[in-house]
């Protein structure tokens, strides 16, 4: 009998990746989303869809008795600037959502090991010099992080409490085709978007803040590494936390020039005013991911960066057609 993965959030950028992927593995796959910011489009044909909320009492039904070997919770909000406007509903849907999960996983008649979407960049906040390792401490500064955080928190007490399998992956700014133009990874989006219009490429400041970008499809790489691979022993918070990125600092003009190149284009590059607090580096170390989950990045950023510009043109000549 096939095994049953459930990807929540499986309607959106990454999520749709880590369907694909458990489907190619032979997994009988479930969807959950409430298509707030996903797409029908991304669901894969093979996939059961269920338009249900993670906050949802069906939602927890679900995974209660659904008979599910492994859970990709994905499910989120994403947007770190709505989390500082709106932070209640912030901590409802990646608190509380979480926890609502958790739950039901604790009621569920077979054990399900839980993966949990954590933030390899929010989360340790700006008083940490990186590349970030998993025991660096932790300061968030905005709700987001402080969300995905406490999540942790959580998922660590109930792996403690009640023996439940559970993992976070903290991605750095993953990037890739069908990936929408939020958070600091979605500059790339924002960039192929631009480079379509035939429009100059935006850098705010001087452009020297650095990200580490990491494909979409070597984070769900990741999400099967932490579903089928033999997990460390319980412990504190990040005793089965791991950080997924690349350990590479690229700055916002390295990633223009790039993605110039990877898209033969010769827009411009205009600077814009700084951004009061914006974080000025930020990269993983993920030699922890390498050791236990036998998890490296394949993909390249300049192939990367090809693949999705080649996607969003794609995409952008089928609207037009």
């Amino acid at each position: 009998m096939a095994k049953r993965a459930l990807v929540t959030g499986g309607a959106g950028f990454i999520g749709s990746h880590v369907a694909d992927l458990y489907l190619a593995r032979g997994y009988d796959v479930t969807i959950v989303d409430n298509l707030a910011s996903g797409s029908r489009s991304n669901i894969p044909e093979s996939a059961e869809f269920r338009e249900l909320d993670i906050t949802s009492a069906d939602a927890a039904a679900l995974v209660r008795n659904g008979g599910f070997d492994v859970i990709s919770h994905l499910a989120a909000q994403i947007d770190v600037r709505r989390s500082v406007a709106e932070p209640v509903y912030d901590a409802t849907v990646n608190i509380l959502g979480t926890i609502n999960l958790l739950e039901a996983v604790r009621g569920a008649a077979e054990p399900v090991r839980f993966i949990f979407s954590s933030t390899g960049g929010a989360i340790y906040g700006d008083f940490v010099t990186p590349p970030n390792r998993e025991p660096m401490p932790k300061d968030p500064e905005s709700p987001y992080g402080i969300a995905k955080l406490s999540a942790e928190l959580y998922l660590a007490a109930y792996g403690r409490l009640y023996g439940i399998e559970t993992v976070a992956l903290r991605y750095a700014n993953v990037y890739g085709p069908r990936q929408d133009p939020h958070g600091e990874a979605g500059v790339v989006a924002i960039f192929c978007g631009r480079i379509l219009d035939g429009r100059p490429l935006t850098v705010f400041g001087a452009g020297t803040q650095t990200r580490d970008y990491v494909y979409v499809g070597d984070v769900a790489r990741a999400n099967l590494a932490a579903a089928e691979r033999p997990l460390p022993p319980r412990g504190p918070l990040d005793a089965r936390g791991f950080n997924v990125g690349t350990g590479i600092e690229t700055s916002v003009v390295e990633l223009a020039t790039a993605l110039q190149r990877a898209a033969e284009s010769d827009v411009p590059v205009e600077h814009a005013p700084a951004r009061a607090g914006e974080l000025q580096r930020s990269a993983v170390d993920i030699a922890k991911a390498a050791e236990y989950l036998g998890w490296r990045p394949e993909v390249k950023l300049e192939d990367g960066l090809r693949e999705t510009f080649e996607w969003f043109a794609a995409r952008r000549v089928q609207r037009t057609a």
